[in-house]
């Protein structure tokens, strides 16, 4: 792809980013950035929120995965229902009633500053990890297609790619990204769509040829009944109720955007719309990943080493100049709509959580505060991607980024100890029981088949490890006195 073009169509990208920017931020404050003066239309936050919660891990991913584990995703796609269902009738009301800005202050008020202190911190790191990761992989995708060309190099590339990210986030936050992540979905939602339909051209299909070719392929299997596989459908289905319980219910990332909704009714609606067009995206994402492997065997193209090569290299090698240029902006919109709203939830949870910031500061103290922070977190990122670079190993970096998955958790230990009992428990042993929670649960993964029978553990480890962290808490617990919030 011609480097000028890349450069051409990243320009107009984030020049209009820059402009919703503009318009957002207007006569902003502190409120602005951090709940979006709770303004934020339901239906903007709902199709926003689909962008962000399929990041460019994703993106790339759940087609290239459908390769070696057919549509088994789906099975955690249906588990997610459960979750937003929990996430609707329990945790909203709870963020509305405390009227929180950072959910992790709920755990200062149920346990104490030890626990508030737990969460916030467990959260920052996950999320450092996480979206150094993503942005790892746009930056790369970036210097192949542009930044080599002109002689960048990646350490480069990767302040250029956040200083973008930055500029048009500082000023309004999340009241920019709510309008921001709608812009973006778009354009991703667009590139899986128009990159099926080229596929489909391609291969002479029309429309209910192309269902039919889908529903006979090999890859389009959705339900996987082996008790012992990793995709059970049961371990799938009910470690995706508690992924989307964790890392939508529990994530400051995520509730951010909720709580910006005028009112509570508002965000459950938010949350129950988008609960449900998430169903016909993953398929969308999935059915792309089979025409993928189609289209390759149809051509005679060898796969390549990993499954997270197969979309970039058919988009940027083998399909038309305009398609790469849809691949393209597929990615950047998915990577950015997650990236840009993690920095903004970094941003209020340490200012929440450990600097106790108050809305109603009006003062340059304040606004320095925040921009601060903001920059901060821009810079940790920067040095956490130029880490996984130096790594330079793909499967390390991956160990890395799955590792921050266990730190989600404790989090969720600790939020069920304190929904679903009224026991208070020993405030300062809650940092030690979450850090030696997800250690409990990486040495029980290793040791599963020798221990079960030949089981193994797939995403249900999470609520393994949240379990660890429970019951850590119920031994610690003050059973003379309760507490309910």
């Amino acid at each position: 792809m011609n480097p000028i073009i890349v450069f051409s169509i990243i320009t107009v990208y984030f020049s209009i980013l820059i402009f919703i920017s503009y318009l957002t931020s207007r006569k902003s404050n502190l409120a602005s950035f951090f709940t979006g003066n709770k303004k934020s239309p339901w239906y903007l936050v709902a199709f926003g929120m689909i962008g962000a919660s399929l990041s460019g891990v994703t993106f790339i991913s759940i087609p290239g995965e459908v390769g070696t584990s057919n549509f088994y995703y789906f099975q955690l796609v249906l588990g997610y229902l459960v979750g937003y269902a929990v996430i609707i009738l329990f945790l909203l009301p709870l963020y509305y009633r405390l009227n929180l800005v950072s959910i992790y202050t709920y755990l200062n008020k149920r346990f104490g500053v030890y626990s508030h202190k737990t969460g916030a911190g467990f959260f920052i790191l996950s999320r450092v990890i996480g979206a150094s990761f993503r942005l790892f992989l746009v930056a790369n995708v970036l210097q192949l297609g542009l930044f080599n060309a002109l002689g960048i190099p990646f350490y480069v590339t990767v302040p250029i790619t956040i200083a973008l990210i930055w500029v048009y986030t500082y000023k309004a936050g999340i009241k920019t990204i709510v309008w921001t992540d709608t812009f973006q979905t778009i354009f991703m939602l667009a590139s899986v769509i128009i990159t099926i339909y080229y596929i489909s051209a391609n291969l002479n299909l029309n429309f209910s040829e192309l269902v039919n070719k889908l529903r006979l392929d090999d890859n389009t299997k959705i339900f996987d009944w082996d008790w012992k596989s990793k995709t059970n459908f049961f371990k799938q289905f009910i470690a995706g109720a508690f992924i989307a319980i964790v890392m939508t219910g529990l994530d400051q990332d995520m509730m951010q955007k909720n709580l910006t909704c005028k009112n509570l009714k508002d965000a459950q609606k938010n949350m129950f719309w988008f609960s449900l067009v998430l169903i016909p995206v993953n398929l969308l994402f999935l059915s792309l990943g089979a025409l993928l492997y189609i289209y390759t065997e149809q051509n005679g193209i060898s796969l390549p080493d990993t499954s997270d090569k197969l979309f970039p290299m058919l988009a940027l090698q083998y399909f038309s100049l305009f398609a790469g240029i849809i691949f393209l902006l597929g990615i950047i919109s998915a990577a950015f709509s997650s990236a840009d709203s993690a920095l903004t939830a970094l941003t209020t949870s340490f200012a929440f959580d450990f600097l106790k910031m108050n809305l109603d500061d009006v003062s340059a103290k304040a606004k320095r505060n925040k921009t601060l922070i903001h920059i901060s977190f821009s810079i940790i990122i920067f040095a956490v991607i130029l880490i996984f670079n130096f790594i330079n190993k793909p499967s390390v970096v991956t160990a890395v980024f799955k590792a921050a998955s266990y730190t989600y958790g404790p989090i969720l230990g600790i939020f069920a100890f304190g929904l679903l009992t009224k026991l208070s428990t020993k405030d300062k042993f809650v940092p030690i029981i979450a850090v030696l929670s997800p250690i409990f649960a990486y040495i029980l993964n290793i040791y599963s088949k020798q221990i079960f029978r030949g089981y193994e553990f797939g995403f249900e480890l999470l609520v393994v490890n949240g379990l660890i962290t429970f019951l850590g808490l119920l031994i610690f617990a003050n059973r003379r006195n309760y507490v309910k919030i």
